[in-house]
């Protein structure tokens, strides 16, 4: 049987799809810098370990300002040790943006010379509980952000998992570029109210103009240039770009996405 690489294999998704494989009887190598599989995009010597006798691979990029580079140089090794199946993890929200810079990523794949496929997901619902931008100010019962009341059709993170699973594993997904969403279109403000009744707390939905936002951010420690990717993405969600579902699950599972009522009941 042959294996399946999953990069960030420790991660909010990487570590789902390493169970989605696990659970259909795939033999997985989960591979991240804390992970079973040592990997580290900046370590070149990482890489060849990590993709020895894989036949397929899930990836997902550094996220850095070299991210598209060093993904274009790793897909292009997986090819050559004889990878045959590449899946991308990008965003719904890339093409959105007007930045072609965002869909690097994208064209390293596509140029590797492999299958490949790429998932662009919407907003994760876990990102509630998982990310500490969101995460923490849940916590904290004030939720303070720069995306007004404009729409969003969070994605539950076990669906991208899923449809991870079934596109490594089955045929007939080379070339083809799936957006995930969840079933309905919710607010920032919805879906804390949504947490907020399943805990029984108090929890404030505040928005507020992206300077002060941006403020926020800094004096939490994140870096400006995140701040500024963080504030164009409310942006675009505030000015309603967002405000459609997507049928990228059906299209590969054959099933309706997860509501965001099931993510708040398993986790709050």
């Amino acid at each position: 049987m042959a294996t399946i690489l999953v990069l960030g294999g420790t991660g909010k998704t990487g570590r789902r799809v390493a169970a989605a494989l696990r659970a259909r009887g795939a033999r997985v190598r989960a591979a991240s810098r804390r992970g079973e599989t040592p990997f580290d995009w900046h370590d070149h010597d990482t890489w060849e370990p990590a993709l020895s006798g894989v036949s397929a691979a899930y990836l997902v990029d550094s996220q850095g300002p070299e991210a598209a580079e060093l993904l274009a140089a790793f897909a292009g090794a997986a090819v050559a040790l004889g990878v045959r199946r590449l899946v991308l993890l990008s965003s719904r929200d890339w093409p959105k943006l007007g930045d072609d810079r965002l869909l690097a990523s994208e064209r390293a794949v596509k140029a590797s010379g492999g299958a490949w496929t790429v998932l662009r997901p919407t907003w994760f619902a876990q990102n509630f509980s998982e990310d500490p931008m969101l995460s923490e100010p849940v916590e904290a019962g004030r939720v303070e952000l720069s995306a007004g009341h404009g729409l969003e059709p969070f994605v539950h993170a076990d669906d991208i998992a899923d449809v991870a699973a079934e596109v490594l594993l089955r045929d007939g997904h080379a070339g083809r570029t799936y957006e995930l969403s969840g079933p309905r279109l919710l607010s920032f403000g919805d879906a804390v109210a949504e947490i907020a009744a399943a805990t029984g707390r108090k929890i404030a939905y505040v928005p507020v103009p992206p300077e002060e936002y941006a403020a926020r951010l800094s004096a939490r420690g994140y870096a400006a240039d995140e701040i500024a990717l963080v504030n164009r993405l409310f942006a675009s969600i505030a000015a309603g770009v967002n405000a459609h579902l997507s049928d990228g699950v059906r299209q590969v599972l054959g099933r309706g996405p997860r509501d965001f009522a099931e993510y708040v009941r398993a986790t709050w």
